[in-house]
């Protein structure tokens, strides 16, 4: 894990070494911290997030992937290093970062929540270690990049809101 830029965001490793990135970022109304932050987007999932989930989790079990089942929407008022939220390990955690990452034989993913004053970004960075891996990320990093933007867009219509 490294950090990017002198920033409070985190990737698995050099942005050119990675098979994947994508850091997405929004204004808010208020400060959160990155956990506030987490926890305001998982409350209220995207209603087609857990359909993709059972289809993810029904073509990957055949190549031996685990099932992840998606989000539970569970809220956490406080989370430590070796916690998990969902099915994600949190990996670094203070006021301003959350790291949470997937590792298994297939990719690394690292996702990074991260606060600088009133704006919130949303990075993710995968190293893939095979061919399942590689064809897996094709459909899930277009995927990806669309549902982090409704997330934050509906983030930021909640909190303005308030």
């Amino acid at each position: 894990m490294i950090t990017l830029d002198g920033s409070p965001v985190r990737v698995l490793a050099p942005v050119a070494t990675l098979n994947y990135f994508d850091k997405q970022s929004v204004s808010l109304a208020e400060h959160l911290s990155s956990l506030q932050a987490w926890n305001l987007i998982m409350e209220d999932p995207q209603p087609l997030l857990n359909i993709a989930f059972k289809i993810r989790d029904a073509v990957s079990v055949r190549f031996g992937v685990k099932s992840i089942g998606g989000f539970s929407g569970a809220r956490e008022d406080t989370v430590s290093v070796g916690d998990y939220l969902d099915f994600f390990l949190v990996e670094y955690t203070d006021d301003s970062t959350l790291v949470l990452t997937e590792r298994d034989r297939h990719l690394d993913v690292m996702t990074c929540v991260s606060t600088q004053g009133k704006e919130l970004s949303i990075t993710s960075s995968v190293q893939v270690h095979n061919l399942f891996g590689k064809g897996y990320m094709l459909p899930v990093g277009i995927a990806h990049r669309l549902i982090v933007k409704n997330m934050l867009k509906r983030l930021q219509a909640k909190l303005s809101r308030n």
